[in-house]
């Protein structure tokens, strides 16, 4: 049973005009997860005023955490008018971790599952970024009534991902064949940090360092869950998503090195959808925090989407799409 910890959690809210993400603590067993949500609780439907809000579940990538994408979900909030809930999930950005023998991609979904059940009742829009990607579809595929629809994004579901052929992982293989992979990931990763730092340099590096303060000093806790990504293979639970008609809106950064157009190309055919390319890196999101709201807004593809999830979402019953427990009120800076 799920019960809240909000009295052990106040940092910094983020702020938009209109719209603030608001941290809390959800309570799962012996566990703690920390998420933020966001504080337009006069949101309305598709149905117009009077009827419940979409609900968004945006999940993070791997050595990130809920808090590094609350600038690009008080956006959504405010532009789209969804209720937006950022997890951050077991090990990552200060939740709890899971013990090893529970390690696992449904073990993670699970967990991201307790903290909208926690928020909401009736059925979400799933954002799924890197790993959270997977997670996403992880998530559509073991609760398929309680997702209107997915966006993934420069995902790690399918496995091209983890063939490593770059220039550094050949000159490393040469002498260390075990390390290449991992070299590789790794220059990819200082390779996409000059995205990261493009445009308001100072606002997103203050975005991403509590999360990475947490997640270094957890680092240890989880080792577990970078080992079981590198033999991940979800395509399986991709193709059973996509023949239950769920809407799938695929994205990538053009420049993703992390996570390359291969692997784009590779989810794409498994998910019959198309791919939307995008400027930046493997995290262009976290730079460019109004890049998603764009794609829902002005691209072809995102306003499909947006189609079809309104049109799924009509189509659950009344009964079922709450508003959502009642949360604390925003919390001042300190």
């Amino acid at each position: 049973m799920a019960t809240t910890g909000r009295a052990l959690y106040h940092r910094q809210v983020v702020r938009t005009p209109e719209v603030q993400m608001v941290p809390d603590l959800v309570r799962v067993g012996n566990r703690t997860l920390r998420y933020a949500v966001s504080d337009n609780v006069d949101a309305h439907g598709p149905g117009g005023p009077g009827t419940p809000p979409m609900w968004a579940v945006n999940i993070h990538g791997y050595f990130a955490g809920g808090e590094m994408y609350w600038r690009e979900s008080a956006r959504l909030a405010q532009r789209m008018g969804w209720r937006v809930v950022n997890p951050s999930l077991p090990g990552f950005g200060g939740s709890d971790a899971l013990d090893w023998h529970e390690v696992s991609m449904a073990g993670l979904a699970r967990q991201a599952r307790h903290v909208a059940r926690h928020v909401t009742e009736g059925p979400v829009v799933l954002l799924g970024h890197s790993m959270g990607g997977a997670v996403a579809v992880q998530y559509a595929h073991d609760y398929p009534d309680e997702v209107v629809g997915l966006v993934y994004r420069d995902g790690i579901a399918t496995p091209a991902w983890r063939a490593r052929n770059g220039l550094l992982a050949t000159l490393v293989s040469l002498g260390a064949p075990d390390m290449a992979p991992f070299a590789d990931l790794v220059g990819a990763l200082l390779l996409d940090l000059p995205d990261l730092l493009i445009g308001r340099m100072s606002s997103t590096l203050r975005s991403l360092l509590p999360d990475v303060r947490r997640n270094l000093r957890a680092m240890g806790l989880t080792l577990p869950v970078g080992s079981m990504l590198m033999t991940l293979d979800l395509t399986a639970e991709v193709e059973a998503v996509a023949a239950r008609g769920l809407p799938i809106l695929t994205e990538w950064g053009c420049f993703d090195r992390l996570v390359d157009a291969a692997t784009a190309a590779e989810f794409a055919r498994h998910a019959a959808t198309e791919v939307v390319w995008l400027p930046g890196g493997h995290s262009w999101m976290l730079p460019r925090p109004r890049g998603q709201v764009d794609v829902l807004t002005h691209l072809a593809p995102g306003q499909r989407f947006l189609t079809e999830i309104e049109r799924r979402w009509a189509a659950v019953p009344a009964r079922t799409r709450g508003r959502g427990r009642p949360k604390a009120q925003a919390q001042t800076p300190a």
